[in-house]
C-alpha cells in the first residue's frame, strides 16, 4: 500500500500544471498589458521583451513535462527552479529596489508582494519535496539529488540578481527608451482656478510661487504655501517709452529682472520695492536670459557672422560705462544649420549652481557654469541623436524650416541635482490613452548622466501642460485656467 508521501509528487505535479497553465494563459491574453509590467519593474525593466515571450513559453513547457511520468522528474526540477527564481526576484524588489511595482494580476491578483513571496516560498518547498521523495523512490544517490537541488536553487539566485544588476545600468546608461513610471511619484494634487490661460511661472521662493502673465506682462501674481488664493499685483518700469515687442518677468527672490530680448533691455529690481529699474536698452540681442546673480546675466543669442546660437554672460557693474560680456561659441554643438539644430532651453538649479541647456530637437542635455564652462553633457532616454529637421534658404537670404520639425524635449526644470524633462515622445510599452490625458515627465541625475523614472501628469481632455516648476516637496504644473498643486511622494537617493 502506498504511503501517503508518495501521492506527494503527482498532487504537487497537478497543482503545478494548473497554476503554470492558468499564469500563462492569464499573461498571454493580456499579453500587452503583460509586457508593461514587465517593463515597469524594477528588477528587468531592460528585458521586457524576451522575458515577456520566454516566461509564458517556459511555463507552458514545464506544464506539459509535469504532465507525463516519464518527464515529471525534469519538471519537478525546473518548477523549482523557475519558483526560486520568481521568489527571488520579489525579495530583491522588498529589500533592494528603489520602489515596488503594483503587484501582478492574474491568479495571485489580490495579493500584495510579502503574502505572493510567502506562496512562492511554499511552491519551492513543495517542489524540492516532491524533487526528494521521487529521487528517494528511484533510489538516487542522495548527494547527487542534494547538488542538483542546490545547482539549481543557486543558479536561479544568481541569474535574477545578474538581470537586475545589467538591467538597472541598461535603463540608467544606455537606455532602449523603456521608461520606468513609478506608481506613486506624486499624489491626486489640488487645484486652484486662475481665472485665466496667460499665466506662466516666473520663479518660486520656497513654496511661495510667482506667476507671470503674457498678455498683462507687467501684472504678477503670488500664491503663498496654503494654496488659497492668486494675489495679484503690478510691478513698474522707471523707463516705458521703449517699443516692446516680448516681455520676460523672472523671480529670483528677493531680486525680480524684466528683459526683452527683440529690443534689447534688460531691468532689474527688487522687492519690497516693484520698481524695475533699466540696466541697458541697445547693448546684445537676445533669444533666452537667465539671471545669475544680481547684474549678471546667463544668454543665448544669434552670432551674426556664424549664423549660429551661441551663448554669453553679460555683467553690469556701478560705475562702468559699458557691461562686461564674454561668450561661448562652443557650448552649442552644430548637427545641421547651427540655429535651429540648436534650439533648446536653459534651466537653473539653484540648488547646485549649474545651468542646464535641453536641446529641443535631439536627445541631449547640456550643463555649463556662470563661468561658460562645460560642465559635462547627458542623454535623454530616447533614440534621437540628431535632430530631424530640413531647412531651406529664402532669396533673401533668410534660413527656415521647410517642415515641422520631431520635437524631442519640450519644457524642463532642475532642482537639487535632478532635471525633471516634459517628453514629447511615446517609450516602448506605452500606452496611446495614458499619452493622450497625460504629459509624461522623465527624471534624471544630470550630473552623473543617468536616467532614474518617469511619472505622468494627468490633465483634461482638450488641455496641455503649459509650464511646471519643482521644489522640495512640490511640483507645480500650469494646465487651463488652474495651477494644480502635487506633492512629490518619491524623491530619490542621488
Amino acid at each position: 500500500m502506498k504511503k501517503l508521501s508518495d501521492h506527494i509528487p503527482l498532487v504537487t505535479s497537478y497543482f503545478l500544471v494548473l497554476l503554470f497553465v492558468y499564469a500563462g494563459a492569464s499573461k498571454l491574453m493580456d499579453f500587452e498589458n503583460f509586457q508593461i509590467q514587465l517593463a515597469q519593474s524594477p528588477i528587468v525593466s531592460a528585458y521586457a521583451d524576451p522575458l515577456s515571450y520566454a516566461v509564458i513559453g517556459i511555463e507552458f513547457v514545464i506544464s506539459i513535462a509535469l504532465l507525463f511520468q516519464s518527464t515529471r522528474l525534469t519538471g519537478l526540477y525546473a518548477s523549482f527552479g523557475l519558483m526560486a527564481a520568481f521568489t527571488a526576484y520579489i525579495y530583491i524588489i522588498l529589500n533592494y529596489s528603489e520602489f515596488i511595482p503594483c503587484s501582478c494580476g492574474g491568479i495571485l491578483e489580490k495579493l500584495g508582494w510579502t503574502e505572493h513571496l510567502i506562496f512562492n516560498l511554499m511552491c519551492v518547498v513543495l517542489a524540492a519535496s516532491s524533487i526528494i521523495i521521487t529521487e528517494k523512490k528511484l533510489q538516487s544517490k542522495t548527494k547527487i539529488y542534494i547538488s542538483k537541488i542546490s545547482v539549481s536553487f543557486i543558479s536561479s539566485i544568481i541569474l535574477v540578481i545578474v538581470l537586475y544588476q545589467s538591467s538597472e545600468y541598461i535603463i540608467k546608461k544606455e537606455n532602449n527608451f523603456t521608461r520606468r513610471f513609478l506608481p506613486h511619484a506624486i499624489d491626486q494634487g489640488i487645484p486652484l482656478d486662475l481665472k485665466a490661460n496667460s499665466f506662466y511661472f516666473a520663479g518660486n521662493f520656497s513654496d511661495s510661487v510667482y506667476l507671470a502673465n503674457i498678455i498683462a506682462p507687467l501684472i504678477i501674481g503670488k500664491i503663498y504655501p496654503d494654496f488659497k488664493e492668486l494675489i495679484l499685483d503690478t510691478l513698474d518700469l522707471d523707463k516705458k517709452d521703449l517699443d516692446f515687442r516680448g516681455i520676460t518677468v523672472q523671480i529670483n527672490y528677493p531680486s525680480f529682472t524684466i528683459s526683452d530680448g527683440k529690443i534689447p533691455a534688460i531691468y532689474e529690481g527688487q522687492f519690497p520695492d516693484k520698481t524695475a529699474y533699466i540696466l541697458n536698452d541697445n547693448s546684445i540681442f537676445f533669444s533666452q536670459l537667465m539671471m545669475i546673480r544680481k547684474g549678471n546675466y546667463l544668454f543665448r543669442t544669434h552670432h551674426k557672422i556664424k549664423k549660429e546660437n551661441i551663448v554669453g554672460t553679460i555683467q553690469f557693474s556701478q560705475g562702468e560705462q559699458l557691461p562686461s560680456v564674454k561668450f561661448n561659441d562652443q557650448f552649442l554643438e552644430k548637427q545641421i544649420d547651427g540655429l535651429f539644430d540648436t534650439d533648446g532651453c536653459f534651466v537653473r538649479d539653484l540648488k547646485t549652481g549649474e545651468f542646464i541647456y535641453t536641446y529641443y530637437y535631439r536627445n541631449e542635455y547640456r550643463r555649463i557654469d556662470k563661468e561658460l564652462k562645460l560642465l559635462g553633457s547627458g542623454r535623454t532616454i530616447d533614440s534621437t541623436f540628431k535632430a530631424r529637421i530640413t531647412v531651406t534658404k529664402t532669396n533673401n537670404g533668410q534660413i527656415k524650416m521647410n517642415r515641422p520639425p520631431l520635437k524631442v524635449n519640450s519644457m524642463q526644470y532642475a532642482y537639487d541635482g535632478l532635471l525633471f524633462n516634459h517628453s514629447n515622445l511615446r517609450g516602448r510599452h506605452e500606452s496611446e490613452k495614458l499619452w493622450k490625458n497625460s504629459a509624461i515627465i522623465d527624471v534624471y541625475d544630470y550630473q552623473k548622466n543617468v536616467y532614474l523614472y518617469s511619472f505622468p501628469v494627468r490633465h483634461k481632455p482638450g488641455e496641455k501642460v503649459r509650464d511646471f516648476i519643482v521644489t522640495k516637496d512640490h511640483i507645480y504644473v500650469l494646465t487651463g485656467q488652474n495651477i494644480i498643486k502635487y506633492r512629490r511622494t518619491y524623491k530619490p537617493r542621488i
